[in-house]
């Protein structure tokens, strides 16, 4: 549909039932969100070309904290902030792609067939790899233009770097497969995107939340090949908004702290010959305690200890959304939570004891929910950043005053889980 006519579209309602899907209540204010991405589009690549749009939501890790690199199991969303496209095919074998905000990314197909050390970390390079990805999967391929905006905020923890990813692939999936290739199999492309081209030895539980949508269990026994299962649940229907807050920490010395995490998990798994500790029991890890202690330390005994009931969590936790038993569910986010805060400690950095911005969170949300119903628990890596917590609908303004009192205004995100994940939107 030509640029100008698809404004009119948006302008007259068109597209209101699927905005609504996807945005539920804030569905109203992306009418000039999209109609300002086109015009965007318009300005960049030209006026009146036949163009399509495209939306992939961003993610929340909801239990399995600190499991996927260890081969275990995760609970993860789809959000309703989402990166929007609005793209072009070409025939001229060049991909161009500008981001709201920032500079073109511009190459031909012919330079996508090869990763660039030079490129690492760079957003050229995440597109490249998209683009020679759905070749080396055997898929079609090719160029396109298109200009994007994104609200998944950088740095937030809900997986903008994957939404991106999987946004290129969205592209690519419809203007070259009709569409043909399923989202999981647009996950892994992305996956290997990231770590080939990227630089990035990421896993695939980013990736597959934003592609697959809604809630998502995934079981990474077999990493190369997880088992993906859709949970069809309704979380705003059951009455309560999903809440980020970010405490506005520092990540900027965070790394040591972030990889001492799946060493330790793994150096106990050595003890017992293996890779990951997915191959190992909790029995065994108990039964080794006084060897470990000696050999690997406590902390790690205690992160392997979380890792074996966290799998565990994760798989009560599924049930329960398939048999709608909230009760359960929130018991259980809240044990994952604990676990996190005790036994993982990645919730706070022991280099810097005076900044506890995720401690201080999850006690005012522990005191703002206290008997009215909700779970809370860190989100994503930890150590500095945001928690997550499911809040009652009527108590949500409430706790996002308490919580931008706290950080400041604006730090309290309130959102819902998006049943969708990456669509053509028309």
């Amino acid at each position: 549909m030509k640029t100008t006519e698809l404004i009119k579209n948006i302008e007259n309602g068109s597209l209101d039932a699927v905005f609504t899907k996807l945005y539920g209540k804030d569905a109203a204010a992306q009418k000039p969100r999209y109609i300002r991405t086109i015009k965007n589009f318009e300005e960049n690549y030209g006026v009146d070309r036949d163009v399509s749009l495209f939306s992939v939501p961003g993610r929340s890790e909801i239990s399995g904290n600190h499991t996927d690199h260890n081969h275990g199991c995760v609970l993860a969303a789809a959000i309703n902030l989402d990166i929007i496209a609005v793209a072009a095919k070409n025939d001229d074998g060049l991909v161009r792609l500008r981001s709201e905000g920032y500079t073109e990314d511009k190459m031909t197909v012919a330079e996508c067939k090869e990763p660039v050390t030079d490129h690492y970390f760079k957003s050229r390079a995440l597109i490249a790899g998209m683009v020679q990805g759905f070749v080396n999967y055997g898929h079609k391929s090719g160029g396109f233009d298109a200009f994007t905006t994104n609200n998944v905020h950088k740095g937030s923890g809900l997986s903008s770097s994957a939404a991106f990813e999987v946004m290129v692939g969205n592209i690519i999936n419809h203007f070259y497969n009709d569409g043909s290739v399923d989202n999981a199999e647009v996950a892994r492309i992305a996956q290997f995107s990231e770590n080939v081209y990227f630089g990035k030895p990421c896993g695939l539980m980013d990736q597959t939340a934003c592609a697959v949508g809604g809630f998502v269990a995934i079981d990474f026994a077999d990493p190369k090949a997880p088992v993906i299962e859709p949970l069809g649940f309704d979380m705003s229907a059951a009455g309560y908004s999903l809440c980020i807050t970010n405490t506005g920490g520092n990540h900027a010395d965070l790394n040591d702290d972030y990889a001492s995490v799946p060493a330790e998990m793994k150096a106990v798994a050595a003890h017992f010959g293996k890779v990951a500790l997915r191959e190992v029991s909790k029995e065994e890890i108990i039964a080794a305690i006084p060897t470990l202690r000696k050999t690997v330390g406590d902390r790690a005994i205690l992160r392997a200890l979380h890792f074996e009931n966290e799998n565990a969590r994760v798989a009560v936790q599924k049930k329960a959304l398939e048999d709608g038993d909230l009760d359960t569910f929130f018991e259980v986010m809240k044990a994952s939570g604990n676990s996190s805060y005790k036994y993982l400690q990645n919730v706070f950095t022991v280099k810097n004891v005076r900044e506890q911005g995720l401690s201080l969170a999850l006690c005012l949300t522990d005191d703002a929910l206290t008997g009215k119903g909700g779970a809370f628990r860190v989100h994503g890596g930890g150590f500095a950043g945001t928690i997550q917590a499911f809040v009652p609908h009527a108590e949500v303004e409430g706790y996002r005053k308490v919580m931008d009192a706290a950080f400041g205004e604006g730090s309290c995100v309130v959102m819902s889980i998006r049943p969708e994940g990456a669509i053509k939107v028309y």
